[in-house]
């Protein structure tokens, strides 16, 4: 990289433009409106700690620590494998993946189990304090409503409880990570795990193994695609979700690499995620990487833009056909998947023109049970074919506020701690977390991105280390003891 960047600047014209760009950044960042983004106020904290949540609970937490000395389970509790929470917060979080779902959510619980154990022990340690935190519960609060007040109840009551564990669950990495090198190995492991599932998929590809769906592909148009890679999750565009999510944190790893055994290592892991998501033909996943590599470029070193139009110049060159041909369809209403996603939106939008408070429940069997009444051209679907759209129907207009304002909030503060730190491991995790983000929420325009149970617990705890690596400079270097 820094060979390409010295011939840039050999260049008259490259370094007219830096000059140009230069200027532009300092305007950029002098401006009002982003000093008020990277500067915000400190009070929540102080609020937070002082509000009447805080005092109730620690009011409950003060009884239930005097009952914890009272049967002197210290004695039985204090030396077991349960107080090792980092090693069961690990555990779901990076092979989740590769673990069926009820198993993800039963070692998430023992996590949840292990943090309570450590506020139980000791009195002195504090919840992790994160802007998003009490997001994160009004969220689950809200969504709880929806589904008490589902069109379907007893369809809807598991779906609920299992999402509603999922998004709690994000205060838990949050807590278990209490050094850099313990986030640095999270983030490594769950790198480790997804190419084992990218890997898996490649393997589905070369024998030909796996669910296949006529719906998946449009073979009128695509006559060269026979098969889509699903591995572990069993359908293309969820994998998609997963890999946007995992292949900037392999990005991370391997430029925080210092050894030259370390570098092909990551290297290669990245290749193998980058290969399984072509694999995939997922054009919205395609598109989601190219967003998340533009967002990594840019907070690495906005001068790398210059270098966008080459790269697909040279890719339009590399690329097969059929490749080619799968991406440039996006947006052609010719295509079968696309039209029919088309459909499923402006039925929703009119679904939600009834039941836009409080949603009509989570689950396929609510979404079916009102959404025939509106769709277009009998379309039956499963859910609305987009993120945003589908938490609404869940849970109303509330729960979609709310989930917005964890987004604003995650990516306002790891901007703000890029902002702060100007180089080092940490702000490459910074960036790895935000770009993946980013990638996800596009290609969660065009899919229900929770519509895979473990893709979503990966997201929210995704969300959680995203604002553990933006505590960066507070975390210590190695755990004390």
């Amino acid at each position: 990289m820094q060979r390409i960047m010295n011939i840039l600047h050999a260049s008259i014209l490259c370094r007219w433009l830096f000059s140009i760009a230069d200027w532009l950044g300092v305007q950029w960042n002098n401006s009002r409106a982003v000093q008020w983004f990277l500067n915000p106020s400190q009070r929540a904290r102080g609020a937070s700690e002082h509000s009447v949540f805080a005092h109730i609970w620690n009011w409950v937490r003060g009884g239930l620590c005097r009952l914890y000395e009272l049967l002197k389970l210290e004695k039985l509790l204090g030396d077991s494998v349960f107080t090792q929470l980092w090693f069961w917060c690990m555990l779901p979080v990076a092979f989740g993946a590769l673990l069926p779902t009820m198993v993800v959510a039963a070692l998430g619980a023992v996590a949840v189990c292990a943090l309570a154990l450590q506020l139980l022990r000791d009195r002195k340690r504090q919840l992790t304090f994160s802007p998003i935190n009490k997001y994160v519960i009004l969220y689950a609060a809200v969504y709880a409503v929806g589904t008490v007040a589902s069109v379907a109840p007893r369809a809807s009551l598991p779906v609920g409880l299992l999402t509603v564990f999922f998004v709690l669950f994000a205060l838990v990495p949050l807590n278990s990570v209490d050094s850099r090198g313990q986030l640095e190995r999270m983030v490594k492991l769950m790198v480790l795990g997804g190419t084992l599932v990218a890997a898996y998929g490649m393997v589905q590809y070369v024998f030909g193994s796996g669910y296949q769906s006529a719906a998946w592909v449009d073979s009128a148009m695509f006559s060269g695609i026979s098969f889509r890679v699903g591995s572990t999750m069993e359908n293309p565009n969820m994998l998609g979700q997963y890999l946007v999510l995992m292949i900037p944190l392999g990005g991370a790893c391997l430029l925080n690499a210092k050894q030259r055994k370390e570098r092909l290592f990551w290297l290669g892991c990245c290749g193998v995620l980058c290969l399984c998501l072509v694999l995939t033909f997922s054009r919205g996943a395609w598109l989601a990487l190219l967003l998340a590599g533009l967002v990594f470029a840019v907070m690495l070193n906005p001068r790398l833009l210059m270098l966008a139009p080459f790269a697909l110049i040279v890719l339009y060159f590399v690329l097969p056909d059929t490749i080619i041909q799968r991406f440039t369809s996006i947006g052609d209403l010719a295509d079968r998947s696309t039209s029919y996603r088309v459909s499923i939106w402006f039925g929703t939008l009119r679904m939600l023109a009834d039941y836009w408070l409080c949603g009509v429940g989570p689950g396929d069997v609510a979404f079916n049970t009102v959404y025939p009444a509106y769709s277009y051209d009998e379309i039956v679907a499963p859910h609305s074919h987009n993120l945003l759209l589908q938490i609404t129907v869940d849970a109303g207009v509330c729960a979609l506020v709310v989930f917005c304002v964890i987004l604003i909030c995650y990516f306002r503060w790891l901007c703000v701690a890029l902002h702060r730190e100007k180089k080092g491991k940490g702000r490459m995790l910074q960036i790895a977390f935000l770009s993946g983000a980013a990638g996800f929420m596009v290609q969660a325009m065009t899919d229900y991105s929770f519509y895979n149970y473990r893709v979503m617990f990966v997201f929210w705890a995704y969300l959680a280390l995203g604002m553990a690596a933006a505590r960066w400079s507070e975390l210590t270097e190695e755990v004390e003891g």
